[in-house]
């Protein structure tokens, strides 16, 4: 009851401070004038979306914050400190991209960090946050594997070493996913979802990491007050970081690594919509799969089957899809801990 209630309250707090810091911040980002450049190869019905207000992330930033420094105050001052670890991981991601859309706003185009510096700044944090976790007891050197209910023991250093690989990937997967209004954050809605519906069932022990994520839900639901279509604001790669950063800190922290294979399928398909394409251009000198990728752009446009989807449309479409594979990774991991 104690911890229903904890949750519940974390996914209101987190939607008020949300829904309360956009009515007064994306106004402030307008008078400031931190618009977002729109990339030169893009549809070119997204051009009029040039100037829209960016580094929105904040937003529910806020949100989560607040809640796991409020309603998951108890657990920290008890000693769990779990939510602050996911917390704090997933802000010095944001961290990075929040230098990546500084670099866009004061060179005034879509280019930020080179790639090269995003990546090790990644690399780095990815270790750092094992490391924290290892040491604090959250993981340990092997993987479960969701529904065959197995669990492969590795040598330590290669753990390390692939799951390090895949926060960076499922990390720069959701970076990806950001590409239309509403996207990316309603694509996650039903991961944090599944991840709350897992803390709860496996005990006291995860609270405070359901905490976290129902609060992060609910600073989602806030957040798109502000950002589904038209947008007046975009999340930037201060939220797309932050939230690729929730997302695999999650899935450590709970054990279960794996889980992002199903859960984020989503982020999953539109990466590999992305690296199709490239190679495919290449080898083929010139020709391409999409008419653009990532996949939802080849929607947008029209691809393979001549209708032309609406932002709305791909994020219902995107969002239902997630929605599923979220089902079935809860069902592909909830007897994890004996539930």
């Amino acid at each position: 009851m104690i911890t229903t209630f904890r949750l519940i309250t974390a996914f209101v707090v987190a939607f008020v401070v949300a829904a309360l810091v956009g009515h007064f911040y994306v106004p402030w980002l307008r008078k400031i004038k931190a618009g977002q450049e729109i990339r030169e190869v893009g549809p070119n019905w997204h051009k009029t979306k040039a100037g829209t207000p960016t580094m929105g992330g904040v937003i529910f930033i806020a949100g989560v914050t607040v809640v796991v420094l409020t309603v998951g105050f108890a657990d920290i001052r008890g000693g769990d400190h779990g939510a602050l670890f996911v917390l704090l991981f997933s802000m010095i991601y944001g961290a990075i991209g929040f230098l990546d859309d500084y670099e866009k706003l004061r060179k005034k185009q879509n280019l930020g960090l080179s790639a090269r510096a995003k990546f090790l700044l990644q690399l780095v944090v990815a270790i750092a946050l094992l490391y924290l976790l290892r040491l604090e007891g959250y993981l340990h050197p092997h993987l479960y594997v969701p529904f065959w209910r197995i669990t492969i023991q590795m040598p330590e250093w290669l753990y390390f070493l692939l799951a390090a690989f895949i926060i960076v990937g499922t990390v720069n997967a959701v970076n990806i996913t950001d590409g239309i209004d509403g996207l990316a954050a309603s694509v996650t809605l039903p991961v944090m979802l599944c991840y709350t519906a897992l803390a709860y069932c496996w005990g006291v022990q995860f609270r405070s990491l359901g905490v976290f994520s129902s609060g992060m839900t609910g600073a989602l639901f806030g957040f798109l007050i502000y950002n589904f279509h038209p947008a007046k604001c975009f999340m930037g790669d201060t939220g797309s970081l932050f939230l690729g950063g929730a997302v695999c800190a999650m899935a450590f922290a709970l054990d279960v690594p794996l889980i992002l294979v199903p859960l984020g399928i989503v982020y999953i398909l539109e990466t590999l919509s992305d690296i199709i394409q490239v190679m495919y251009f290449k080898l083929t000198h010139g020709k391409r799969i999409f008419k653009m990728a990532p996949f939802h752009h080849h929607l947008e446009m029209g691809g393979w089957f001549g209708h032309k989807w609406t932002e709305n449309q791909i994020v219902t479409l995107f969002t239902a899809v997630g929605l599923v594979f979220a089902v079935l990774a809860f069902f592909g991991c909830y007897d994890r801990y004996g539930f």
